[in-house]
C-alpha cells in the first residue's frame, strides 16, 4: 500500500469510528462516468456504483449541469416551510411513471431509511394498524425501524438491542435455497395464527429483487398471492424499490416487470445520482392519511438533490438506459454462464436487467475473486446472507469497451483459483 494512503488510514482510524465498516484501503480523489481514480493516479472501474446510487454514473453531465444551475438560485428553504417549484413537478413527474393503480402522491425526503420509515408511518396512518410483515434476508435500512424490518442480524442489527415491535419476518421464495412460493405463502399465513392476528398488520414490505439478501428476484406468482391476501384483509402492499430503482433491473422501476401493483413504493439511491434524496409514491388516498406536519424533515427534498433527480429521469429517458440495462445484463450473464461451465464453484446465477449476481461455493472464494479484481483495477460488492454472492452495480452509461474490459478482468478472477469443471468430475469420481 502507498504511504500516501497509508497515512490517511491511520488517521481514519484515529478519528472515525470502527463501526463504519469500510472496504477500500485506497481514497477516491476523482471521478468520471465509470471509472474512479485513486489519490496515486490509480484507475478503477466502477461496478459497485457507490452501492447502486450511479446508475447514471459518476458526475453525469446533465447531473452536473442540473445542480450547477440550481446553485446560482438557492441551496437551501426546507420545503415544508418556504416551498419551491421543482419538487413539485418531480413529484408529478414520478406520480405518472411508478407503476400504482390509480392516481398517485409522492413525497420527499433525504435517505432510503427514512423512505422505508415514512412508508410505515404513512401505512400505520391508514389502517389504523400496528403490525409490519417483512422478509427473510431483506434489508430496508440502518434506523431502529428499519434495524428491525431488515431480515439479517449481523452487522445491521447485532449488538443494538431490542428492537421496535410489531415487526414479524415471513420468508422469501428462493427456489435455489428450496423455499417454494407455496412455502412462502405459507408462512405469512403462520404469522396470522402465531404471531398477530391479520387485522392489525398495517403492510407488508418487500423488495421486489432482494438487495443485500443475494439479488433474490421475486416470482410473480407470490406477487399475485400476496397481492391477494393483502386485499382479503385490508393490508397495503409495499415494494421496497431504494435499489432497485430508476433503470437498474431494465425497467424504471422493478415493479415495472409485474401486473401486480403495490400500494406504496420507496426509492432512493439512484434517483438523486449521487446526490442524497428519497420519497415515497403511493395511492393518492394512502399517502394523503397522515395530517399535516406528519411528514416531511429539514432537508428532505432538498433542492439540489431535486435538481439532479430532474436531470437523472431526464438522463434515464433520453440515452434509453433502460433498454441499455437489459443489453449489458444479458451480455455479463453470458459471460457468468461461460464461468459457470468451466468451473465448479459457481452455484448460481440471478438477474434481472442489470441487477445481476452470481452465487459462488463459499464467502472466501466470493472474497478471492474481489480482491483479486481489486488489484487488477475492478471495483465489485459482495452480498447475500453467508457473504457468497458477487453483486454487479456498474453505471449503465459505461462504454462498452470499459465493460468488457471488467468481464475480462472478472474471468481472469475465476480463473486464477477456480478448479476446472472435467478436473472436479474426474476428482468426484475417483472419491467415490
Amino acid at each position: 500500500m502507498d504511504a500516501n494512503h497509508s497515512a490517511l488510514n491511520a488517521r481514519k482510524q484515529q478519528a472515525t469510528p470502527r463501526g463504519v465498516g469500510v472496504m477500500c484501503q485506497w481514497y477516491a480523489e476523482k471521478a468520471e462516468n465509470a471509472t474512479i481514480w485513486d489519490k496515486d493516479g490509480n484507475e478503477y472501474i466502477d461496478f459497485a456504483g457507490g452501492i447502486a446510487v450511479l446508475n447514471t454514473g459518476h458526475r453525469h453531465p446533465k447531473v452536473i449541469a442540473a445542480v450547477t444551475e440550481q446553485l446560482t438560485k438557492f441551496t437551501h428553504t426546507a420545503y415544508q416551510v418556504t416551498p419551491y417549484e421543482s419538487y413539485v413537478s418531480l413529484a408529478e413527474r414520478i406520480n405518472e411513471r411508478a407503476p400504482i393503480a390509480g392516481q398517485a402522491k409522492t413525497a420527499f425526503f433525504t435517505t432510503g431509511a427514512e423512505a422505508v420509515e415514512n412508508a410505515v408511518k404513512i401505512a400505520r396512518s391508514y389502517t389504523g394498524r400496528h403490525g409490519i410483515i417483512t422478509f427473510g434476508n431483506g434489508f430496508h435500512g440502518r434506523s431502529f425501524m428499519t434495524m428491525a424490518m431488515t431480515g439479517k442480524t449481523a452487522p445491521y442489527k447485532r449488538d443494538f438491542g431490542v428492537m421496535p415491535g410489531g415487526v414479524f419476518h415471513a420468508r422469501y421464495p428462493v427456489a435455489s435455497k428450496g423455499i417454494s412460493v407455496d412455502a412462502a405463502i405459507e408462512s405469512v399465513e403462520n404469522i396470522f395464527s402465531e404471531d398477530v392476528s391479520a387485522h392489525d398488520v398495517a403492510a407488508i414490505v418487500l423488495e421486489p429483487v432482494q438487495g443485500e439478501g443475494g439479488f433474490n428476484v421475486v416470482p410473480a406468482e407470490f406477487l399475485k398471492r400476496l397481492r391477494a391476501i393483502c386485499d382479503q384483509h385490508g393490508i397495503l402492499l409495499i415494494a421496497d424499490e431504494v435499489q432497485t430503482g430508476f433503470a437498474r433491473t431494465g425497467k424504471l422501476f422493478a415493479m415495472d416487470h409485474y401486473e401486480t401493483k403495490a400500494d406504496l413504493i420507496t426509492m432512493a439511491k439512484s434517483l438523486g445520482g449521487g446526490f442524497p434524496i428519497s420519497g415515497v409514491v403511493g395511492r393518492i388516498d394512502v399517502m394523503d392519511a397522515p395530517n399535516p406536519g406528519g411528514l416531511g424533515g429539514t432537508y428532505a427534498g432538498n433542492p439540489i438533490a431535486v435538481a439532479a433527480a430532474h436531470a437523472v429521469i431526464d438522463a434515464i429517458e433520453e440515452e434509453k438506459l433502460c433498454e441499455r440495462a437489459n443489453v449489458l445484463g444479458a451480455e455479463l450473464v453470458t459471460a457468468l454462464k461461460q464461468i459457470q461451465a468451466e468451473t465448479t464453484i459457481v452455484n448460481d446465477i440471478r438477474a434481472l436487467g442489470s441487477m445481476v449476481a452470481v452465487e459462488v461455493e463459499n464467502a472466501d472464494i466470493a472474497k478471492a475473486v474481489q480482491t483479486f479484481a481489486m488489484q487488477k483495477g475492478l471495483l465489485l460488492l459482495t452480498c447475500g446472507k453467508n457473504g457468497n454472492v458477487i453483486r454487479f452495480l456498474y453505471p449503465l452509461t459505461i462504454p462498452t469497451e470499459q465493460f468488457r474490459q471488467a468481464l475480462d478482468i472478472l474471468k481472469q478472477g475465476f480463473d486464477s483459483l477456480a478448479l476446472p469443471a472435467t478436473v472436479g468430475a474426474q476428482t468426484a469420481e475417483q472419491s467415490a
